[in-house]
This record gives C-alpha cells, structure tokens and sequence, in this order.
C-alpha cells in the first residue's frame, strides 16, 4: 500500500504563523501536526508515503527525512487548484497499488488497520455541526450512494474528514484525469469529491466509515482546542523549582522557568524563558523569552521577546514587544 498526503497548502487561517513555518509542522502539546498523523502510518508498514508539497515544502521535505525512515517521495503542487488536482498529480506515483490518503492538516484518531480492511474503497466519515462548509456524504444500506462539495442545502450531517482508501486507484486516476480534462470546477476548486462521485454513479461500492476522533487545526481557536485535548491524554509536567504547574502542560527541553504560574492547557517548546508570568490556555514556540505578563488563549511562535502586560496575543516568528 502506498500513501498520498496532501501538505501544499498556505495556511491562511494562521497566519502569522504560517509565514515563516508550513501548517504542518506547527507545534500542537509538544508535536508537529505531521507528526500526529505519520506515527501512526508506522503499523501500516507502507511501502512508500507521497508528500504532495507546495508552500515552503523543502522544510517538510527536511523534516520528513530528518525523523523518518520509510521511503518517502515529494511531488511539487505549483498550482493550488484544490484537493483533486493535488491527488492527480500523486497518482502518477502510485499506479495501481492500493491507496490511502489522509489530509496533512487534520489529526484524525482512528484504527488505520482496520480503516483499509473494511471495504475495498472506503470514505472516513464523522458527524458535524456545519456540513455546508464540507463534502457531503449520503448513506444507503451499508454504502455512499452520494456525495456532494459544501452543499447549500446538505442531505446529511456526514462530512468526509479527509481519509480515503482504494483499492484499485486507477479507478480514481481516471476520473481525476477526465475532471482535469473538462475544467470542472466546484467552488473554484478541482475536488476529489467530484471524482468520487462520479465512481459511486459508475457502481463502485464505498463503505463508510465513521471517524470519533478527529481535530481541526485550521485557525487559531481550533489549533488551541486541539492542543486542550491532546495534553489531557498524555502525561503532564510535574512542579518544578521556580513554577508552580497546574496540570496539564508540556515543557520541552531546556525550559527556563521563574516566579511564574503554568497552566492549564500550556505547551511550551524547547530553550524558551518564562519569567514573573501566569500562563493559561496557549501554546510558546521555541527560544522565545516571556516576562512580566498574564497571557491566556495565545500562539506565541519561535524566537519571541514579551514583555510586559496582560495580554490575548497571536504572535509569529522573530517578534519582539516590550511594555513600559
């Protein structure tokens, strides 16, 4: 089995962040989103992973190679034209090997073994608040018989959360090609939900499977709950001298910490001060330096000076604020 992830995005919803770091390498209770979605891959024992890269896709590229060692291969998207045409440019890499693809900028928390075992195409469904603003699935005895791109008025509440598994994936390649070909666009998007659609009407069989666990970490808010739950599911920080910790936190490496105050709900990265502070509800970048401040439901990227206040702050890479 070979694996497409999708990583060429900008990543709009976080910027400052993501104008100096791609979406998927930033930092959720002490992890790289990637990483959240390739350890798992691991038990797969895939024989090869496509990364489909755009926006700064040399540092995923480094960082792929840096911490894993299954064949990987990188596919350049120079045109963000959506979903679909980002998996038709992969396929070519894929030929007629069976298929799994999981987007680069979600975490879902599932069994992946039995994911691929269930059927022979399966779509990773779960049930949303909001289903005009995903792909759409409609469910008949035991298949997909439909699916449809953010519809106005959806039939369901079953959104597809961007886990895809085929067995033959030349099916797929050849949809994709024929969608290519004809220009059609949804939503000013080529989606892969287009050409799904078009294999169910042609009488493959999709089986659904539906996801509990999955986590959006496309803005700010969402990237903060995200990182709310993870940390409840792993083993906090103990006090230390110098803080006292209410739990859970994450403290990376080589973590400097005065007269302050840390949780909850806090990821702190690694070689970063905090001093004379009351943290709650945020995640620090690496090598940044914190003081005199109360600071809540906050992002603070890499190499941050602040100083000063009581503060709800979105602050990128190489920032420094001083108060007086």
């Amino acid at each position: 089995m070979k694996v497409v992830i999708p990583v060429a995005g900008v990543g709009t919803r976080l910027k400052p962040h993501t104008l100096t770091t791609p979406k998927p390498l930033l930092s959720v209770a002490g992890k790289t989103i990637l990483d959240y979605l390739l350890v798992p891959l691991k038990e797969l024992n895939p024989e090869e992973v496509i990364f489909v890269i755009g926006y700064k896709g040399e540092m995923i590229e480094n960082y792929v190679r840096d911490n894993y060692s299954f064949k990987s291969s990188f596919v350049k998207q120079d045109k963000l034209l959506g979903l679909g045409y980002a998996i038709h440019l992969a396929l070519e890499k894929v030929g007629d090997e069976p298929l799994m693809v999981i987007l680069g900028d979600t975490i879902v928390e599932c069994n992946l073994k039995k994911f691929i075992t269930v059927g022979d195409y399966t779509l990773g469904l779960r049930h949303v608040e909001d289903p005009n603003r995903f792909g759409i699935a409609e469910i008949k005895e035991g298949f997909v018989i439909d699916v449809e791109e953010k519809p106005v008025n959806p039939k369901t509440d079953l959104a597809l959360i961007g886990l895809y598994y085929f067995k033959n994936p030349l099916l797929l390649n050849n949809e994709l090609q024929q969608v290519v070909k004809s220009g059609v666009i949804t939503n000013g998007e080529i989606q892969l939900t287009d050409a799904i659609k078009k294999m169910v009407e042609k009488g493959v069989k999709f089986v659904p499977f539906e996801v509990k666990e999955w986590y959006d970490c496309g803005k700010k808010e969402t990237l903060l709950a995200t990182n709310r739950h993870f940390l409840k599911r792993m083993p906090s920080a103990q006090e230390r001298k110098g803080a006292h910790i209410i739990p859970p936190v994450f403290i990376g490496q080589d973590v400097r910490l005065e007269k302050t105050v840390i949780g909850p709900n806090v990821s702190i990265a690694d070689h970063t001060v905090i001093k004379n502070t009351i943290l709650s509800n945020s995640i620090i970048g690496k090598n940044s330096w914190l003081e005199n401040l109360i600071l809540e439901e906050s992002i603070i990227g890499n190499d941050v000076t602040l100083k000063g206040g009581k503060r709800i702050v979105n602050i990128g890479d190489a920032t420094e604020i001083e108060s007086y």
